[in-house]
């Protein structure tokens, strides 16, 4: 089983969202399944990668030339592949997972939770799609989206394709409900 987790990578952020991914890291690792995720070493992308090594889960990451030159690359990563453009990035990333955990983040987080969640309700995969919301940081924008759905632009069978849930072992069982290879 291969998850991919998107987040944060700035460094700006409170302590508490680093820890988060930490413990998003060590439950992948403790499951026996492998992370994919954007291949940067900082902030919580780095920490998830970290605390998934540590426990033996096996890493994918994902970046874009232009991050490693920045020198933002996870080398300790056991497959790093590296593409030229954002949009490659994130083909690859769900090329090579069986479901997608989001965590806190900001705007390429939004970006990629939307077009997974999206290209789902599509039909152009059967991936889970999870939120893990353990602290209300995406409550405005699940709001906005509910009142999308209260205004006809978003349907109840879009709206229930994404999995929210504010618990770390809850989020990875949604993850689990995958059919693996799909």
């Amino acid at each position: 089983m291969r998850v991919c987790v998107y987040c944060a990578s700035i460094e700006t952020i409170p302590a508490h969202y680093p820890a988060l991914a930490a413990d998003v890291g060590r439950e992948i690792a403790a499951r026996g399944w492998d992370l994919v995720s954007g291949g940067g070493l900082r902030s919580m992308m780095g920490a998830v990668a970290t605390a998934a090594r540590a426990g033996g889960a096996r890493t994918t990451g994902v970046i874009p030339r232009s991050m490693v030159e920045r020198e933002w690359a996870d080398h300790d990563s056991d497959e790093l592949l590296v593409t030229e453009t954002m949009r490659e990035r994130k083909a690859l990333m769900e090329a090579h997972a069986d479901a997608f955990l989001a965590l806190p983040g900001g705007l390429g987080t939004c970006e990629e939770l939307f077009e997974v969640w999206t290209s789902g309700y599509l039909g152009l995969h059967d991936k889970p799609v999870v939120l893990l919301d353990p602290d209300g940081h995406w409550t405005g924008l699940l709001d906005w989206v509910r009142g999308l759905g209260e205004r006809g632009f978003v349907t109840p069978d879009a709206l229930a394709r994404l999995v929210v849930t504010t618990d770390v072992a809850a989020a990875l069982d949604a993850c689990g409900r995958a059919t693996i290879g799909t």
